[in-house]
């Protein structure tokens, strides 16, 4: 079920966020912006995301219950921020350096026109935050909420979100695995995942 949920964003994703980049928003005041210095850290930034999911699989895929959790709370989480896009319409940060997915970019046709108004709440650190909920015990939990922080200071340094938007994120993570409790648990459990 799950699956099929997240081929269904997956389909419907490039429509909802060439709608998104099409409407004006509003240009936030963040006084925490100015302090920061501005820097392209589109690497490291895929580095840090790219291996905490790696690890965080490593982890959830011997446990296939928090694996069926941590999709829901993914796909709820999806819903959330596109909800939340469609809700606060925002204009990005000045001195935007635009954020290039080095795997993304290069195994699909990127756009030549990047997303840029997909600000509230920040997805990469919502994301982030999500996988340090999915693990468990402090060897693998810390780590990740440590990658969590430098992953939501590095959007900041690249000016692809305002602080409003990577501090509501772990609210949102949490809220969208609270919820994936109720829902992954509703369903009948499959006999590989006694």
């Amino acid at each position: 079920m799950v699956g099929l949920g997240l081929l269904g964003l997956l389909e419907a994703a490039p429509r909802y966020f060439h709608f998104i980049q099409s409407r004006p928003g509003r240009l936030l005041d963040d006084p925490l912006l100015s302090l920061l210095p501005v820097h392209d850290e589109s690497t490291l930034t895929f580095a840090l995301i790219y291996g905490s999911i790696g690890a965080t699989l490593a982890f959830l895929l011997p446990r296939p219950q928090l694996l069926l959790r941590a999709f829901w709370a993914y796909f709820i989480l999806q819903l959330l921020r596109m909800l939340t896009l469609w809700l606060l319409p925002l204009d990005p940060p000045v001195a935007l350096v635009a954020l290039h997915d080095p795997v993304v970019d290069h195994l699909f046709a990127a756009t030549t026109q990047p997303v840029v108004r997909d600000l509230f709440f920040s997805g990469h650190t919502a994301t982030m935050a999500l996988l340090a909920l999915a693990v468990r015990g402090r060897r693998w939990r810390w780590p990740l909420v440590v990658l969590t922080g430098a992953v939501g200071m590095l959007v900041l340094v690249q000016r692809v979100h305002y602080s409003y938007d990577v501090l509501a994120a772990p609210l949102f993570a949490w809220l969208a695995y609270w919820l994936a409790e109720r829902v992954a648990w509703q369903r009948p459990p499959y006999k590989y995942f006694s």
